[in-house]
């Protein structure tokens, strides 16, 4: 029998439901789990052998849990997906603002419904999707807001007195009864509504103004914090910390290849952008290189964190740049190309607190460092160490391509060339095809040329040619000629 055609608390009685608390039941779906291998955390990546085992051993000690980390940790996409390990559909007393059991209610109305009707006390069911509540803690939450109040209108509607408690409004809590219930930001919630949630946490119990009202709230909180909140905007209390079970430290993906499969998930493409625009493996790794040397670039406040959606609305930018890219030059298909990274320089700049130095540079500046920076960082994965010196006795890797430029009074690549514009371009460098041929000889024929730009704009990083940025494009020229044609 489905339990959801059960309507009434006698039918529920029959089919002999247990009941138990939210952590119970958290526990037992994750005992299934744990028994049949089977993942209790999905598309989350990087934490398998770090948060989510500590996630897993919070839950089976039945503990209030603080996920402590910067932002863009997933921290609270792992408490969302706690709902999958709750049962598919609860039974509550039909009516109840608070989720009452039907074996053991606890609110005035479910008892007094109880007592009147007995075993026919109608049954409403709700799915776990359902026992899920999150709240944002901003200096402005009241007590009342996530505990409750006296409703004045309802005292005037039922003609009650405010002694009576049924004139009571239920806040965010006592409404999330049998639910995970999260608070996002701790830190932010005022010192007085954190003391709010000592006996709740503790007891479960809840004290509205002055009532004498005890109701043992069966609930899972999850919390999420981000560390320097404790010192910039406030603090966690020390009893309310004393209280949370387990506190769980979160952290950034500690490869590019695990930073690039969740770019991969989480990037929102049309179906035309993947279908048209053709993405180098060098050009995901790029992406994702910025990000890790954002973390230690002296420009940035490493306090702050880059949050993964940094690299994340980057990839969908840089694809958005090279559609319209496409759409300007009239082609049907196009591969990205390293100057397409200046599409996403304003997904850098919002994602970024500078600190004094980097202020002193500008955002738009500092986002154009961290790209050339990610380029140096990666550059000797697919290419010779470009030295500063070489000595007599040694051969320069790239000297055929400085000589090539030294001999050129310059070499301009536009933004809008069409792909056979571009190609043509960059054939007339003869020298790149050759190193393209010996250090990445396997590279597949689309991906040719982004090694050939990246080669140029390795060279520039490394001092070994000079750029200027053009309205329409890019202007490379030698460096030691361009400073003697300078003097002339």
């Amino acid at each position: 029998m489905n339990h959801t055609e059960i309507k009434t608390l006698g039918a529920l009685k029959e089919v002999s439901w247990s009941s138990r608390s939210i952590k119970e039941e958290l526990r037992e779906h994750l005992i299934s789990k744990l028994q049949a291998g089977t993942p209790t955390f999905t598309g989350i990546h990087g934490y398998e052998h770090t948060v989510i085992p500590e996630l897993e051993r919070a839950i089976l000690s039945k503990h209030n849990i603080n996920l402590l980390g910067l932002r863009g940790q997933a921290k609270t996409r792992l408490a969302r997906q706690m709902v999958n390990l709750l049962d598919e559909w609860m039974p509550i007393v039909a009516g109840s603002e608070i989720n009452d059991d039907p074996l053991n209610p606890i609110s005035r109305y479910a008892t007094e419904l109880i007592k009147e009707k007995g075993d026919d006390t109608p049954i409403d069911w709700v799915h776990r999707s359902e026992r899920f509540a999150e709240k944002l803690a901003t200096p402005d939450v009241t007590v009342a807001d996530i505990v409750g109040d006296v409703d004045p209108i309802k005292a005037a509607n039922l003609k009650l007195s405010y002694a009576d408690d049924r004139v009571i409004h239920y806040g965010m809590i006592p409404r999330a009864n049998r639910s995970i219930f999260v608070i996002n930001e701790l830190p932010d919630l005022q010192a007085r509504i954190q003391v709010a949630l000592f006996n709740i946490l503790q007891e479960g119990d809840i004290q509205i103004r002055g009532f004498k009202l005890r109701l043992p709230l069966d609930m899972q909180f999850v919390f999420t914090a981000n560390p320097e909140d404790y010192t910039n905007r406030g603090s966690i209390v020390t009893p309310l910390k004393d209280r949370i079970g387990s506190q769980i430290l979160t952290h950034y993906p500690e490869t590019v290849a695990i930073a690039r499969t969740i770019t991969d998930q989480e990037a929102n493409l049309d179906e035309r952008q993947k279908t048209k625009v053709h993405v180098p493996n060098l050009v995901k790794d790029l992406i994702e290189e910025i990000g890790f040397v954002a973390r230690e670039s002296e420009y940035i406040d490493e306090k702050s964190g880059i949050s993964a959606r940094m690299s994340i609305t980057a990839f969908e930018n840089l694809m958005s740049t090279a559609e319209r890219r496409m759409l300007l030059s009239g082609d049907t298909t196009t591969t990205i190309r390293y100057s397409d990274l200046m599409g996403i320089i304003p997904a850098i700049t919002g994602k970024v607190e500078l600190v004094y130095e980097g202020e002193q540079e500008g955002a738009d500046e500092v986002a154009k460092i961290l790209i050339g920076d990610a380029t140096r960082s990666l550059f000797d994965d697919y290419f010779p160490k470009i030295e500063k010196l070489v000595k007599d006795n040694q051969e320069d890797p790239y000297g055929d391509v400085l000589a090539w430029f030294f001999e050129q009074s310059g070499f301009e690549l536009e933004d809008n060339l069409t792909d056979k514009e571009y190609k043509l371009m960059l054939d007339s460098i003869t020298p790149l095809e050759e190193l393209v041929n010996k250090y990445q000889p396997e590279t597949v024929e689309e991906d040719r040329y982004f090694l050939k730009e990246f080669i140029l704009f390795g060279l520039v990083e490394y001092k070994k040619l000079s750029k200027y940025k053009l309205t329409t494009g890019m202007r490379f020229n030698d460096l030691y000629g361009n400073y003697i044609s300078g003097l002339g």
